[in-house]
Parts: structure tokens; C-alpha cells; sequence
């Protein structure tokens, strides 16, 4: 995002859709602190917080935690509801069973399943062939499934790719910056791709995280897990403009920012983070997008992520993900990883 903490207005308008008829949009606009003249400002943005009291009013004025974009919908409490029996479970993957297995049950026409093989996972939504949603609703389904899976776990789940079936809107920054840069439309299928050994994080979360973490949904999702100015962030992006023979060392991007190499350290460990894994996830990053696509061949792609030859970039990508570039790439060219 251009601003931290702000939201798009046209999530806004998006939000307002199929929730709010047209003669109360003022009036609940004005509720949540959103100034009704800027709907229709393309380049206007929110605060994250007067979008969660949107969020909110608008799932209480159709009881509805989908916002009217499944005909059975999600009844309010269903959140609540679903958090506390996930909680309760041992690890990552039962949680997101749970989860998924819910929505499933109270969704009509979006049946989610987790798809898991070595190395690599899917959430894949099964759905009718004969109708395609808005990208609005696909991004409303990961941001429950995505933002409860990371607070289960207690950090952010890295999402290695998102492909869905809907062509792609005319806006999309916002959602590339809570999700994935590796955003894919026209695909056979609706799944978000993550690693495999996240699952198997143990779940510890207490009774009182859970008030406190419903309390500030949606605005936690929002922003707790996604930080456009972190400085692993900015960090990423650079990394992303950069070909990775040209990526600085430790020592030289502790420069380039002004900073110690030890408080360049120390400042990424307060995010979670490292520089060695910060350039490993874009690595990965850019192998699973340029992957996705017929075109580069193998080979350029392991020259241009920086691999002395193709084999090491075989031996890199078989220890992060647990199968051959070659073997991926046949994959997401065919029906996904449950085919």
C-alpha cells in the first residue's frame, strides 16, 4: 500500500456491493467515519480502522460475516465460533481443517479442502463450474482463512502464490500487498499455495487472546500481518527490483541504510526476520511465479535467481519445497497439486 495502515476505497465500494443497498450507503458510511464524497475518488483512501467499522457494521446489518456472497452466508458469531474450536487443536493443519471444514459446512458454493504434499500445501475452493465470483469475494475468503490461520500460529503465514478463477480487477495493489505479489487469474482453480511445514506449528493460543484477537477483527487481519513499511518489507521489495547476481551482502545493505550490521540484525529479528531468509523467500517467490508460466526455461530460471547451474537450483528448490522445479511446474500447468 501507498500509506501505511489505509485501505483502498474501492474495497470500500467493493465491501458495499452486495451488503448495503444503494439509499443507506451514506448513512453507513457516515456510521463507520468514512466520508461519503470520496466513493467515488479512485485514488481515496481509508484508515484500516474505519474499514474494520464498516467491516462490522455491514456483517451485523445483513447478519452476515460474508457480507451476502454466498447464498447461506456465515451468520455473526460464525468467526467467533470457529476460532474457538480451531484453537483448541495441536498443530497448524488441524486448525485449518477445522476452519476449512466449517466454512465448508456453512458455505453453499464454496467447499474449501487442504490439499498437503511434501513440501508443499493448497487451499483449494471447490465450486460450480457455470459461475465465476468477484475477486472481491476470493479475497474476502483468504482474508478469513489467511488472517485466522496467522493468528493461530502466532505469525505470519508467507503465502508462496494465490491463483484464482475470476479475470483480474482493475484494482489490485491492496490485495497483492496483504497477500502475495504472485497473484495468478483465469486458473483452472481458486487456491492460495503456501509451504508445507507451517502446518506443523503447535497451536498455543489462551482464552484471553482470542477475546482480545475478536475484539479488533477485522482491523487485526488488516494490518497486523501484512506491514507495508517494515523494514523487512522495504528490504523485499528492494531485493524484487534487483537481479539477485546484483543483491548487496549483509554488510553492504547495512550501509545502503544507514544502519550497523548489528542493528540491521537485530531490527529484521524484532520482525521475525533475517536477511539470508529474507532472500530466500524472494528467491522462492520469484521460482513459483516464473514457474507458473510455460516460458522461462528451467535453466534462464536458474540463472537469473543467481545459481551457479541448474543442478543447484534443483537441490535448492527440492530442500524448500520437497520436489523438482520440473515436477512443480507440471503441476500448476495441470489441474494443481491435488491432481
Amino acid at each position: 500500500m501507498s500509506e501505511k495502515d489505509t485501505i483502498s476505497m474501492q474495497l470500500v465500494r467493493e465491501a458495499l456491493l452486495q451488503s448495503c443497498p444503494s439509499d443507506a450507503v451514506d448513512a453507513v458510511l457516515a456510521q463507520a467515519g468514512i466520508d461519503a464524497t470520496q466513493l467515488r475518488l479512485p485514488e481515496a483512501r481509508v484508515g484500516a480502522d474505519a474499514y474494520a467499522r464498516l467491516w462490522r457494521l455491514l456483517a451485523r446489518r445483513c447478519n452476515d460475516e460474508f457480507f451476502a456472497m454466498d447464498p447461506r452466508g456465515l451468520r455473526s458469531g460464525s468467526l467467533a465460533f470457529v476460532c474457538r474450536a480451531a484453537m483448541m487443536q495441536p498443530t497448524l493443519a488441524d486448525g485449518l481443517r477445522c476452519v476449512l471444514d466449517f466454512l465448508g459446512l456453512m458455505l453453499e458454493d464454496l467447499q474449501p479442502s487442504l490439499v498437503r504434499q511434501p513440501g508443499l500445501a493448497e487451499i483449494v475452493i471447490n465450486e460450480p463450474r457455470d459461475a465465476t465470483r468477484r475477486a472481491f469475494t476470493y479475497f474476502t475468503f483468504w482474508m478469513i482463512v489467511h488472517g485466522v490461520a496467522c493468528w493461530l500460529a502466532g505469525r505470519r503465514i508467507p503465502i508462496l502464490a494465490i491463483d484464482l478463477r475470476c479475470a483480474e480487477p482493475p484494482f489490485c495493489d491492496d490485495y497483492r500487498v496483504m497477500f502475495s505479489e504472485n497473484l495468478q487469474f483465469e486458473r483452472p482453480h481458486t487456491r492460495m499455495i503456501i509451504a508445507a511445514d507451517c502446518l506443523d506449528l503447535p497451536l498455543k493460543r489462551s482464552v484471553e487472546e482470542l477475546q482480545r484477537f475478536l475484539a479488533e477483527v477485522p482491523g487485526n487481519i488488516l494490518v497486523k500481518y501484512r506491514d507495508p513499511a517494515s523494514l523487512g518489507r522495504r528490504i523485499r521489495n528492494d531485493l524484487l527490483a534487483l537481479d539477485p547476481a546484483r543483491w548487496p551482502d549483509a554488510d553492504q545493505l547495512a550501509r545502503q541504510l544507514c544502519l550497523s550490521p548489528s542493528t540491521l540484525r537485530r531490527r529484521l529479528a524484532d520482525e521475525g526476520q533475517s536477511y539470508q531468509g529474507l532472500k530466500d523467500s524472494v528467491r522462492r517467490e520469484l521460482a513459483i511465479a516464473w514457474l507458473s508460466a510455460t516460458e522461462p526455461g528451467l535453466g534462464e530460471i536458474a540463472e537469473r535467481l543467481g545459481f551457479a547451474d541448474s543442478s543447484s537450483f534443483y537441490k535448492a528448490f527440492r530442500k524448500w519445497f520437497g520436489c523438482n522445479p520440473g515436477h512443480y511446474r507440471a503441476l500448476i500447468g495441470r489441474q494443481g497439486l491435488q491432481g
